[in-house]
């Protein structure tokens, strides 16, 4: 039975108010960057992990900073170093005098929004706490698991350009990553408009627009948004001709991809698509809005090979020869 489109773009345009709400209140300490600030909207409002790669200097930590105040959301940050170790993340058993026991001292982790900040430094052993924590919402203490807050979301930051003394995050873990999103600079104008901020620094007063809790609920009626079986197939074809490229004509990119995306590429673009489609207050997914997310969904996705990398060839371009071969319904 097809559901009432009519019902839920009405269900959908009452309940997103407070999208606008939030990009305004964020873009008043954020100058510019409206594509991060919406795909990390996409995120929360998915519960999907978010990478961001830039250089130093973008204000990478101050947005998720921001977005944890107009949320209402508790917030950690965790700079990421070689001598970090899980219990410095997760937390540990604390001897108590008095009682004779060990207690559990829960690490930074419990929060809602955590910022790993430069998680590529961070040694094997503490990736594979934070991978738990991503993968199960839950950290293991002394043998025993606790359950994290809802909603919970690992903001990582990497720096593109300093390899030195860093250690490549797993494939595992980039995998459970929703979004990889790349921040670049911003316009002259934009920037004319930061330094003009920073000459007269005040701290800026901002509304807190929506509970955690009704984020959540929220949570439920983007899941609603309609996803027609066309565009279903279109997201599939997508997926499926960045593991065969030549059984959708693509044969010039048959040698340059190592490894196509994983079965969780798909759930994520339609989980994506679906946000994106509720940042544009409809009820209803277009192949717009899965074009729009496909990038940050698949670039960490696709494994290029060794021609590709000789040819100066990444992600970013396979995906648009997928694009230029895929059939649009």
């Amino acid at each position: 039975m097809k559901p009432d489109i009519a019902q839920i773009n009405q269900q959908v345009e009452e309940q997103s108010r407070f999208v606008d709400q939030i990009l305004g209140e964020v873009s008043k300490v954020i100058v510019g960057q409206r594509y991060m600030l919406e795909r990390i909207l996409i995120g929360i409002l998915q519960g999907g992990h978010v990478l961001l790669e830039g250089v130093p200097g973008l204000a990478k930590t101050l947005t998720v900073q921001t977005f944890s105040r107009v949320i209402q959301a508790s917030f950690a940050r965790l700079q990421f170093t070689p001598d970090l170790l899980p219990a410095d993340l997760t937390g540990t058993m604390i001897y108590d005098a008095n009682s004779a026991t060990f207690n559990a001292k829960q690490g930074p982790i419990f929060a809602n929004l955590v910022l790993a900040d430069e998680i590529n430094r961070a040694p094997a052993k503490v990736q594979s706490a934070l991978l738990e924590a991503m993968q199960e919402h839950q950290v293991t203490i002394g043998g025993t698991s606790y359950k994290l807050p809802e909603p919970f979301l690992v903001f990582a930051t990497q720096n593109p350009i300093e390899q030195q003394g860093t250690y490549p995050l797993p494939e595992a873990q980039v995998d459970r990553f929703m979004l990889k999103i790349k921040v670049g600079y911003p316009t002259k104008e934009e920037e004319r408009q930061i330094v003009e901020r920073m000459a007269r620094p005040h701290q800026f007063e901002l509304e807190q627009v929506i509970t955690p809790q009704r984020l959540m609920a929220a949570r439920e009626v983007v899941n609603q948004v309609y996803v027609d079986e066309k565009v279903t197939g279109y997201i599939l074809d997508i997926v499926f001709a960045s593991r065969d490229p030549e059984g959708y004509g693509i044969a010039d990119a048959a040698q340059l991809i190592e490894y196509g995306a994983s079965p969780r590429a798909s759930i994520y673009l339609t989980q994506a698509a679906r946000a994106h489609a509720f940042l544009r207050h409809r009820g209803y997914v277009t192949p717009e809005d899965v074009k729009a997310v496909a990038h940050d969904i698949l670039r960490h996705r696709i494994i290029v090979s060794y021609e590709a990398e000789a040819e100066q060839i990444d992600s970013e371009r396979i995906i648009e020869m997928i694009f230029d071969h895929v059939e649009v319904p």
